[in-house]
């Protein structure tokens, strides 16, 4: 499911129109559109932050997720910014010597740390298992949203190639939910098996490396069940 989802976001996924500075990424992150995002995402994660953490942030996992996937979605973002300035660096034009450039280095590093913290105590508090598929959920839902606000990538698709892409975007969804799911159940169901396999073995290496062990276990045996160990003892 995962790899039939992903193929199809692939085929109808948006050709990206072609950058030729930072100085024109700059332009798509100030519009008032993104701007407006941006303000959202920064009041709702220092109200998570300052407010929901602290009261129910070890009890509701959303929290803590929320958190990871609003940052991650401002992450993404910059990365896509500064991954697009060392391209047009290496090619020979040169956008170190910009400030956007190091501004959107700074936002990838506050962003990375942010994320890289709540992310871990929402794996230290919570079982992966279900962590995995509502960060992958939150992240890839507010990561589209986010580039879709940012470089209008469905202003020049149809209306089936939107539909097709959603399409695939609930497949690998499910696919991924049922995968963390199933091997939770295999985990749990191997875990089951070799504790009830080694168990006999346990005890058996128990019983025959202690004398004393058994001497006393015959004593709390009934009268049949002692006769019984005393004659396999003789034989």
């Amino acid at each position: 499911m995962c790899i039939a989802g992903s193929i199809v976001i692939v085929i109808h996924a948006p050709q990206e129109s072609p950058i030729t500075s930072v100085q024109e990424i700059w332009s798509m992150a100030t519009q008032p559109a993104f701007l407006l995002y941006v303000g959202s995402v920064i009041v709702l994660v220092f109200i998570m932050i300052f407010h929901f953490a602290p009261q129910c942030g070890h009890s509701n996992v959303l929290v803590f997720t929320g958190i990871c996937s609003f940052m991650g979605s401002l992450s993404v973002m910059s990365v896509k910014a500064v991954g697009t300035a060392l391209k047009l660096t290496f090619e020979g034009n040169n956008q170190l010597l910009y400030p956007e450039t190091w501004f959107f280095v700074f936002i990838v590093a506050t962003c990375v740390i942010t994320q890289m913290n709540y992310l871990n105590k929402a794996l230290d508090t919570f079982n992966t298992a279900v962590v995995s598929p509502i960060y992958y959920v939150m992240f890839t839902s507010l990561t589209i949203l986010a580039s879709v606000i940012m470089f209008k990538d469905w202003d020049g698709q149809n209306v089936g190639s939107i539909i097709s892409e959603i399409c695939g975007f609930i497949v690998v969804l499910s696919g991924t939910i049922v995968l963390h799911t199933t091997r939770e159940f295999e985990r749990s169901s191997s875990f089951r098996g070799s504790y009830a396999s080694l168990s006999p073995t346990l005890s058996a290496r128990l019983c025959n490396g202690n004398g004393e062990f058994m001497k006393h276990e015959e004593e709390n045996l009934l009268p049949d069940e002692a006769v019984f160990f005393q004659r396999q003892e003789m034989h």
